[in-house]
């Protein structure tokens, strides 16, 4: 019998693996060495050695009283290799179950000097420790989570990392509330997770004007943006504070319009969207101040404009802004 092994440089290939190792199997505690086996595939010794030792490293084989291979049955590889492993895994979680509730029998302890006085306002300053928070805060909520989230449609990227933690705590019964601007309509990443959380209970709604970046756990706590810095975030536990912010909340939410994933309420919040530029822009602010507070990019602001203006055959901005209050 002749074969050609594929051997990489530094190991055999399973296919050559599974040849060498038929050549071992045979009546059983029966040894064979290596120069029979490479003499019987019609290989070089040294491959046939390398594929020997992998085997055995797996288990698979083990070294006879006369220095041969013999073939050992998988079944009983995988109880004696795999087992010892299987079981410094349990050992392992087990280690960790304990540390983490050692750990958190001290979050009594923490809470109740946050309330006190101490500790009720931290700076969160890595982006990956913000996240980690808030998956904790949403992991102990256990009646209501209030976000608000302005600047459009959300990254594709945050949506993957907010979506499961959302989806699960919607699921535990938590009351989800959400604020968006009515620019994040028009992403269809963003309207595909609200038609998601909505479907579970969550109470969607968006609002024209810009509006600050926070979430409020149980009225307890609230984590809100740190505006120079992307990345940051301010945890704070002061009940005045978190009153404060979640009454700007309950405000916003009275004026603010239902998201829902139809296309027949997309023409009024169409017209929103372009009452607030003009509003805006009659004020006095530039395209790029009108994009930053309506959450979207400055070229598609400048093309909102253009539309407006040919639509109601206005020559500027002022007269823009006549015509449509005219028009309702």
């Amino acid at each position: 019998m002749n074969a050609t092994p594929h051997v990489g440089q530094n190991s055999p290939d399973d296919a050559f693996l599974q040849l060498v190792y038929g050549a071992v199997c045979g009546p059983f505690g029966e040894e064979t060495d290596a120069a029979e086996i490479a003499t019987e595939l019609g290989v070089p010794l040294t491959e046939t050695t390398a594929a020997l030792t992998e085997l055995t490293a797996l288990g698979l084989l083990r070294n006879g009283p006369n220095q041969g291979w013999v073939a050992v049955s998988p079944h009983e590889a995988v109880s004696r290799v795999i087992g010892p492993l299987e079981h410094e895994m349990h050992t392992r979680r087990l280690q960790i179950e304990r540390a983490r509730r050692r750990m958190m029998s001290f979050a009594s302890t923490f809470d109740a000097h946050a309330r006190g006085g101490g500790g009720q306002i931290e700076l969160i300053e890595d982006l990956a420790d913000v996240r980690r928070t808030i998956a904790e805060l949403s992991a102990r909520a256990k009646r209501e989570i209030l976000t608000a989230q302005p600047g459009g449609g959300r990254r594709e990227d945050v949506l993957v990392e907010a979506a499961p933690r959302d989806y699960d705590t919607l699921r535990r019964g938590v009351t989800m509330r959400m604020l968006y601007q009515h620019t994040a309509r028009s992403s269809l990443g963003t309207q595909s997770y609200v038609e998601q959380v909505t479907r579970l209970g969550a109470q969607v709604r968006t609002l024209d004007d810009q509006f600050m970046r926070f979430l409020v756990f149980d009225r307890e706590c609230a984590v809100f943006a740190v505006p120079q810095s992307q990345d940051a975030a301010v945890l704070v536990r002061d009940p005045y504070v978190v009153d404060f912010i979640t009454d700007v909340y309950e405000r916003m939410w009275l004026t603010a319009v239902p998201f829902t994933v139809d296309a027949d309420t997309q023409p009024e919040i169409t017209h929103d969207v372009k009452e607030a530029i003009i509003r805006l822009l009659t004020a006095g602010l530039t395209d790029a101040a009108v994009a930053r507070r309506l959450g979207m990019s400055v070229r598609t602001c400048r093309r909102h404009v253009a539309e407006i203006m040919a639509a109601l055959g206005a020559e500027s901005r002022f007269q823009a802004g006549y015509l449509l209050a005219v028009h309702e």
